[in-house]
């Protein structure tokens, strides 16, 4: 019999042990358990490195202590990954799932391949409120500004239609005029990094802060990768003088189409639970969440790491998420014009 126990049967603390009464039934349930984390993107980006540093410190405060492991499962710029944590994950609490918030919008758009309702998951949370840059390889004829884009043709690499990577080059072409040639089919942004190495593409979009710090940030410091433009619900000065995306609109309908596309990265690194976690470990798996997010130790590893933490709570992403399932006929024709889809 532990203490509280032996208090609560003696009838102290009534309060307090109502509420180890409904903790013990969690902590029971994970004790021994494996939480698994997806996904879903292949290793080696960023959002890998922000699911691993999460999975180090998260099970220290999930009641029970159960072991924290992560699985890669890439496809579709996470769509696969949405698809099976909606469809067949086990909903006991067990799988969490981390994914692209481009990916998460695509049933506001029509498209019947994303087999999910975004406001049914058990949202736990965002570990970070993001900005994306574009950014090109310096090269003889690669013009250097967005300006110079808005002229002269450049060539993208690109991942699924449902990746920012792809979604987010093809919206400053068929928005604002870029004059961007865009090539999809790349696995993830290292893939895409790479191909710039090799002279097949001479830039990429879907280069959070979070990531460049953690992996380009020496090429960017040199020159070498050059960054554009950002977009995002924020604007940053990390990396000097970037302009923003919302200072090339020239008219309202431009501007909302922007919002759409790019206020989404509120939602930079999301975590969520099949539908219908039960109420007592989802609310658990909130709590240890952020407590992991609070964490010196997980800060300090973070920071080692070049992972930005700026969370998100669920009361935001369900905000965002309505308001995005209101969206106007006309705007989401337009918003997937901007994709030329």
């Amino acid at each position: 019999m532990t203490r509280m126990q032996w208090l609560c049967g003696l009838g102290i603390a009534a309060a307090l042990c109502a509420g180890a009464a409904r903790a013990e039934p969690v902590g029971d349930f994970y004790r021994g358990k494996t939480l698994n984390l997806i996904l879903g993107f292949p290793p080696g980006g960023g959002y890998d490195s922000n699911i691993r540093v999460l999975a180090r410190h998260l099970g220290k405060y999930v009641p029970g202590q159960p072991t924290v492991t992560v699985s890669n499962m890439p496809g579709v710029g996470s769509m696969l990954a949405l698809n099976h944590l909606y469809k067949s994950a086990p909903a006991d609490g067990t799988t969490l799932a981390m994914f692209a918030s481009s990916a998460l919008m695509e049933p506001f758009l029509g498209d019947k391949s994303a087999a999910f309702d975004p406001l049914k998951f058990s949202w736990i949370g965002s570990m970070s409120q993001d900005v994306a840059f574009c950014g090109v390889w310096r090269a003889p004829g690669v013009p250097e500004t967005f300006d110079d884009m808005l002229k002269t043709e450049s060539i993208w690499g690109g991942g699924a239609a449902s990746a920012i990577t792809y979604q987010h080059p093809m919206v400053l072409k068929n928005v604002l005029g870029a004059k961007f040639k865009v090539v999809p089919g790349y696995a993830g942004t290292r893939d895409i990094y790479l191909a710039m190495q090799r002279g097949e593409v001479n830039g990429m979009c879907g280069l959070f802060t979070s990531s460049i710090q953690s992996q380009w940030d020496k090429e960017v410091k040199s020159g070498q990768l050059n960054l554009v433009v950002q977009m995002g619900p924020k604007k940053t000065d990390a990396f000097g003088p970037v302009p923003s995306v919302f200072d090339y609109a020239r008219a309202d309908d431009q501007r909302a189409i922007l919002d759409f596309h790019f206020r989404q990265l509120l939602l930079a690194r999301p975590l969520a639970g099949p539908p219908d976690v039960p109420a007592d470990r989802l609310a658990a798996l909130r709590k240890a969440f952020f407590q992991t997010l609070d964490d010196p130790e997980f800060r300090s590893d973070a920071a080692k790491m070049g992972v930005d933490v700026d969370p998100v709570s669920v009361e935001q992403i369900t905000g965002l998420l309505t308001q995005f399932s209101k969206l106007s006929p006309e705007i989401r024709q337009k918003a997937l014009d901007a994709m030329g889809r």
